[in-house]
C-alpha cells in the first residue's frame, strides 16, 4: 500500500539513444497479437513466443502460453474489428538481447491499459518472454 503522502507523479521515461533502433523495431510489433501482418495462426503466435511464455492479463490473472494461444486461435477464427492506438513507448535493456518495452494502449476509444512486454532477440527473430496489461482507472 502506498503512503498517504504519495503524490502519484509519473516517472520520466526516456529511451537511451543507443536503443532507438530497438525501440522502433519493437514498437512496430505492439500491441502483441494485434498485428495481423505479423501472423494470425497458432503457428505464427508460437513462433513469436518463447516456450515458457506467460502473461498477466488486465484482470490480474496469469495465463500460460497454451491458454493464450488457444484464445488467439478463437479470436482470429472470426473476422472482427480491432480498433486501437498506442502511445508513450519506452525501451530499456534488461540483459544482452533482452528488452523491456512499455507503452499505453487505447482500445475501442475507451479501454486504456499500460502494457509491458519483455522481448528477446534470438537467431530466429524477436520472441516474447512475458507480457502484462494493467487497466488505467483514471488519469
Amino acid at each position: 500500500m502506498l503512503p498517504e503522502s504519495f503524490d502519484g507523479i509519473e516517472p520520466t521515461l526516456v529511451t537511451p539513444p543507443q536503443l532507438a533502433g530497438i525501440l522502433e523495431e519493437l514498437s512496430r510489433r505492439e500491441p502483441i497479437f494485434h498485428r495481423p501482418e505479423l501472423g494470425t495462426t497458432r503457428a505464427d503466435f508460437k513462433k513469436m513466443t518463447v516456450d515458457d511464455f506467460w502473461e498477466v492479463g488486465a484482470s490480474g490473472r496469469r495465463y500460460a502460453r497454451s491458454t493464450v494461444l488457444g484464445a488467439l486461435e478463437k479470436r482470429y477464427a472470426t473476422p472482427h474489428e480491432d480498433v486501437w492506438e498506442t502511445t508513450g513507448f519506452h525501451c530499456r535493456e534488461l540483459a544482452t538481447d533482452v528488452y523491456l518495452l512499455t507503452y499505453t494502449l487505447l482500445q475501442d476509444h475507451k479501454r486504456r491499459t499500460r502494457r509491458a512486454t519483455i522481448w528477446q532477440r534470438t537467431a530466429e527473430g524477436w520472441k516474447i518472454i512475458y507480457h502484462q496489461g494493467t487497466i488505467v482507472q483514471d488519469e
